[in-house]
């Protein structure tokens, strides 16, 4: 009895995503191998390697061991208590004052600078008269040094000789000095005043450029089909400009969230820690209490908040990849 042999269809190739997934899945080689592969190049960047863990890998290193230690500034010495320090932050009320300090000094002023600077993008980039010299005034706040701005506002808000309060005062707005850096209610609004006249200029030299990137076609399009300025604005300009908003404001809240000089030479912190925030505190336990493992913790919480930041902001610099691997 013969058999008739079956008639079978020839295979069809595999489709670019059946390929995409066999080559995804096939086990990547050792980093190490990869490394001895392609030793020469390290050795190119082999300097900067060791800078970095020089000057930054020691320092964090060495940070993260310190905060497992109690550093009495009566002994000088060292012991070991575990993680007794984080959990004494933690629970102590004075860190959830500082931590209200610190998100009140950080959300604010990246709120206000980023609209201030969002505003004057808007305005410098059309052309008027005199649009180079108004470039360049704007420009001043973020070209004088932390120092020099902190002393400036400084004495503008002192709470004797200020000049806002003096000239209020002349032109018979109030009848009496203004006290606010010396205010537990009015010092914060006077920072962060002092620091959004500080930082708006970085955020208007972000989005200006990023308004030169806008295409006029769809501007045009927009206003033939009658489209006014506020909707031009809310449906092309801010979607077209998403991903520069959204790494701004990240590099603006972790400046502020880092920001030391303005405050300290303001405010120093207070009056009655109601400026205290983060940076401040952990200044202040290093090298006015000396309790150096204490500071290292409350770094390192610092840190690992930082490190949340990070994320959102690899993630913000990298969508424009993941969006065109995905299409």
């Amino acid at each position: 009895m013969s058999t008739i042999p079956l008639e079978t269809k020839p295979a069809s190739p595999p489709q670019p995503e059946e390929q995409e997934r066999r080559v995804s899945t096939k086990p990547k080689r050792h980093l190490l191998l990869r490394m001895k592969d392609h030793w020469a190049d390290y050795m190119y960047i082999l300097p900067s390697l060791l800078v970095m863990v020089l000057v930054i890998g020691y320092p964090l290193v060495y940070t993260i061991y310190l905060s497992f230690f109690d550093t009495p500034p009566s002994t000088g010495g060292r012991v070991f208590n575990g993680i007794d320090n984080y959990t004494s932050i933690l629970q102590s009320d004075r860190f959830w004052l500082v931590t209200k300090n610190t998100f009140v000094w950080t959300f604010f002023s990246t709120l206000f600078a980023f609209i201030l600077g969002f505003g004057a993008a808007l305005v410098i980039q059309r052309d008027f008269f005199g649009r180079g010299v108004v470039r360049g005034i704007l420009l001043i706040p973020w070209v004088i040094s932390y120092v020099a701005a902190a002393y400036v506002w400084r004495w503008i808000f002192h709470s004797d000789y200020g000049l806002l309060g003096g000239m209020l005062m002349e032109w018979g707005i109030a009848d009496h000095r203004l006290i606010l850096l010396d205010s537990t209610r009015w010092v914060m609004p006077a920072l962060i005043i002092a620091n959004v006249w500080k930082e708006f200029p970085f955020v208007m030299i972000m989005l200006l450029a990023g308004l030169q990137t806008v295409p006029d076609q769809l501007m045009r399009a927009a206003r033939v089909d009658g489209a006014n300025s506020w909707n031009q604005f809310t449906h092309i300009t801010v979607p077209h400009l998403k991903n520069v908003i959204v790494i701004t404001m990240l590099l603006l809240f972790v400046t502020n969230l880092n920001s030391f000089g303005l405050v300290w030479i303001m405010t120093g912190g207070g009056p009655a820690s109601a400026s205290q925030i983060w940076i401040i505190e952990i200044y202040t336990l290093a090298f006015r209490s000396l309790r150096f493992g204490l500071a290292s913790a409350f770094s390192v919480i610092l840190f690992i908040f930082m490190l949340g930041i990070g994320y959102f902001y690899v993630r913000a610099l990298t969508a424009g990849e993941r969006s065109g691997r995905s299409a």
